[in-house]
């Protein structure tokens, strides 16, 4: 079992199917839940600390927007931690998005970099497009065991 970093990093629809096919999906959802439920949280809309653009250093320049830094710290350690990764490119906001079209290039760059199999797929418009995305990401998984 694999563990898969997905982009965008908060698609339920890639989680899922990460999940359905047998791998760990790692995804936001659960990464902010984690640092959400700590005390050092004040209160919501809240869910980062001070620590997380100083910690986003370890990825890019200090020049950077703190809100790309503070994006590649709870990003980055995930794609540290996959064993591979699907991409959607160019997705449709409800999709999932980092909403952060820097931080998204960056992170892409991280995955490759990386050097571990990844697969990117086009963001399908259509049911036939969604139906060869599903099989495309399914041959990959399958590839991964």
């Amino acid at each position: 079992m694999a563990k898969v970093y997905i982009h965008p990093p908060n698609s339920l629809i890639l989680f899922d199917l990460v999940r359905r096919f047998g791998h760990t999906p790692l995804g936001l959802g659960e990464e902010v839940s984690k640092n959400v439920n700590k005390p050092e949280i004040d209160s919501p809309p809240m869910n980062i600390t001070p620590d997380f653009p100083r910690k986003g250093l370890k990825y890019v320049a200090i020049e950077v927007p703190s809100g790309v830094r503070g994006r590649l710290a709870l990003i980055g350690p995930l794609i540290e931690e996959a064993d591979a990764a699907i991409i959607v490119d160019d997705p449709e906001v409800g999709f999932g998005c980092t909403s952060c079209g820097r931080a998204n290039e960056f992170l892409i760059y991280l995955v490759k970099q990386r050097g571990i199999p990844y697969i990117v797929v086009p963001y399908p418009y259509t049911e036939e497009e969604a139906k060869i995305m599903v099989s495309e990401i399914k041959k990959f998984l399958a590839s991964l065991h």
